[in-house]
């Protein structure tokens, strides 16, 4: 795993240098650049070395020197590539350096080359012959890509710090991601904080005409629900053992490293199929499983860990913190955030991350799982919802708001109150922005106080929206699914795995993201994924015979920290950098009202913290350079 960085146009070496050492903690092994004045081309690239690492190293050229890539990532389904290529009269010079299938795989297919790549990746091809640049990234978004297009300038990068490093990229505040950032919690590709910039959006591509800086951005693959009703009449039993068999697939396309490898374990029916599935591949006491812990037992789910690992045979290992430990790491967290993000279960993902890596440099993680298989709470809200939202008339909606806003309320993870008055909030949007809403940061009805534009709901959440109402899925499980497999995945949690993992140089490889898995399950009806309130239904069927039955069928626990407590004590004083466009008055209020307990602001305050630490980082290191 790696740190990309380059420009075109305006600029010198002094820049790229200053992009490219930004991301030494995404590869800490080696350093890399290729410059070339003359078509003031730039590229940079820092190494976390995992495969063939005395032959790897970038920027990586053809035999011809008429083809140079640089890449992030990892192609799980390089030697059959290789081995297509080889056939086609390709000759590789590196034993197995997935990375030179890119050049060779460039030549030969160009622009198809990414819909052919079954990984995790963000890379850039020079073509000397065509003056181009191909950028690409990959199908879920699992490695990050922003860029700042200009007059006389291409810059590109792999956070957007390091983007942030050249003189010439603008680091004022866009003000849409900032009412996006408040709407969501993350910012939808492709918006990013700073105006001029952006997000690649997965499953996309860019060409840039290098004499022209004409820049080409189209989609190679997008992810689309679309229910195979013939898998619905199918055995159930053989269904199981297809996924069963694809799940196994794509762990052992996984392991493939030349660095040590582990598996992040939380005892959740996820991560516990993939420690299963290892175990298949490898002796079992040579699976090395991970695991934190908190002393507080309503936040602690080591003990499933433990059982997990014990049945399976692993050698486990496990760390046993206290809350309040987890509760200092956040400003440091925070302050190496490249992106803000109101995600607070970055801190305890960090915190697993390090730990893993005292040991090994990569570990398969259960990413993806939840959203594929609707494993989250609010599926389980869609039926309630549509009932009520067709049977209550708004003003008696209000009423009932108003008595939810007078519950006593609770610090307790995923309280009654919480979620009653969060459903509630989301009912008073229309049903396209449901979704968002429920997990919102901010009330739609606080923008309006917080942001001195208006914040309109169309506006903010149009990407949900459009994703609700467009597509071939028509019922409310499907257009949820959607939903979060194409935004909330994206940009929230592999966003968070990515640099919660990178802070600390460990590469995280995110099993159900598999091109064949996620295929067979995009094509499942939703029936087979959700069924009568039991989430992830056939891939716990799938599990039955691997993993002890209590297991599979307990009661799911997120990874979950005591966020409107924290928010009560930490930090001393409320952040208030001023921000163009921005009512920081009421975001002091805000804060005012959740410590008197007056309100439960928990969500909004991380949100601005993490913003707030965020915009201080590039200053201290534009200052520092």
């Amino acid at each position: 795993m790696c740190g990309i960085a380059g420009f075109v146009g305006q600029g010198d070496q002094l820049d790229l240098e200053r992009m490219t050492r930004a991301l030494t903690h995404r590869g800490p092994d080696a350093e890399g650049f290729h410059v070339d004045r003359d078509r003031a081309l730039y590229l940079g690239h820092r190494r976390l070395a995992i495969r063939d690492i005395s032959g790897g190293q970038q920027p990586m050229w053809s035999r011809d020197g008429r083809l140079c890539v640089v890449y992030n990532g990892e192609i799980y389904n390089y030697d059959e590539l290789r081995r297509e290529l080889e056939r086609g009269g390709h000759h590789f010079v590196t034993s197995h350096s997935d990375t030179e299938v890119l050049i060779h795989g460039y030549r030969a297919w160009g622009e198809g080359l990414a819909e052919r790549l079954n990984g995790q990746f963000a890379f850039a091809v020079f073509d000397l012959e065509r003056e181009r640049l191909f950028l690409a990234r990959d199908r879920f978004g699992e490695k990050p890509l922003y860029y700042a297009h200009r007059r006389g300038l291409f810059a590109f990068a792999s956070e957007l710090d390091a983007l942030a490093q050249h003189r010439d990229v603008d680091t004022d505040l866009s003000q849409t991601a900032l009412q996006k950032l408040f709407a969501y919690g993350y910012l939808p590709a492709p918006h990013a904080l700073y105006a001029g910039t952006a997000k690649l959006p997965a499953g996309h591509w860019m060409l840039v005409d290098l004499r022209s800086q004409e820049l080409r951005v189209l989609p190679y693959w997008r992810f689309e629900i679309e229910p195979d009703e013939a898998l619905a009449a199918r055995d159930e039993g053989a269904l199981a053992e297809e996924l069963r068999d694809l799940l196994v697939q794509a762990v052992k396309r996984r392991l493939v490293s030349d660095v040590p490898i582990g598996v992040f374990l939380s005892g959740g029916v996820d991560s516990s199929g993939i420690l299963a599935a290892a175990a298949l591949h490898r002796p079992s006491e040579t699976v090395r499983s991970f695991t934190i812990g908190f002393e507080e037992a309503s936040y602690d789910k080591s003990s499933y860990a433990e059982r997990v690992a014990k049945y399976v045979g692993t050698d486990h290992n496990q760390r046993i913190l206290n809350l309040d430990e987890a509760r200092c790491l956040i400003p440091s967290v925070l302050d190496r955030l490249d992106e803000p993000l109101g995600d607070a279960s970055i801190v305890p993902t960090h915190m697993l991350s390090a730990f893993t890596r005292e040991q090994v440099t990569v570990a398969l993680s259960g990413d993806g799982g939840d959203e594929l298989f609707a494993g989250y709470d609010p599926f389980k809200a869609l039926a309630p919802a549509g009932l009520y939202s067709s049977a209550v008339p708004q003003p008696l909606h209000e009423v009932f708001r108003r008595l939810a806003a007078h519950l006593p309320r609770s610090h307790r993870n995923m309280s009654f109150d919480f979620k009653l008055r969060r459903t509630l909030m989301g009912l008073s949007q229309p049903e396209a922005a449901w979704a968002p809403v429920w997990m919102a940061p901010l009330d739609p009805r606080d923008a309006s106080e917080l942001f001195e534009a208006p914040m309109r709901t169309e506006e903010v959440y149009s990407e949900a929206m459009e994703l609700w109402e467009s597509g071939p899925a028509r019922n409310r499980i499907d257009r949820l699914l959607q939903f979060f497999t194409v935004l909330y995945l994206q940009d929230d949690i592999l966003t968070k795995s990515d640099r919660a993992a990178m802070m600390c140089s460990l590469e995280s490889r995110a099993v159900f993201l598999d091109n064949d898995l996620a295929d067979f399950c995009r094509r499942l009806p939703h029936g087979l994924k959700y069924r009568n309130g039991e989430r992830k239904y056939l891939l716990k069927k799938a599990l039955e015979g691997m993993l002890p039955r209590d297991i599979i069928y307990r009661r799911k626990k997120g990874f979950g920290i005591p966020l409107a407590d924290w928010m009560c004590r930490v930090p001393a004083e409320v952040p208030l950098r001023p921000l163009p466009g921005v009512r920081s008055g009421w975001a002091e209020r805000a804060w005012a009202a959740h410590r008197a307990g007056r309100a439960d602001h928990r969500l909004f305050m991380w949100t601005w913290w993490s913003l707030q630490r965020t915009l201080a980082g590039p200053a201290a290191a534009a200052t520092a350079a």
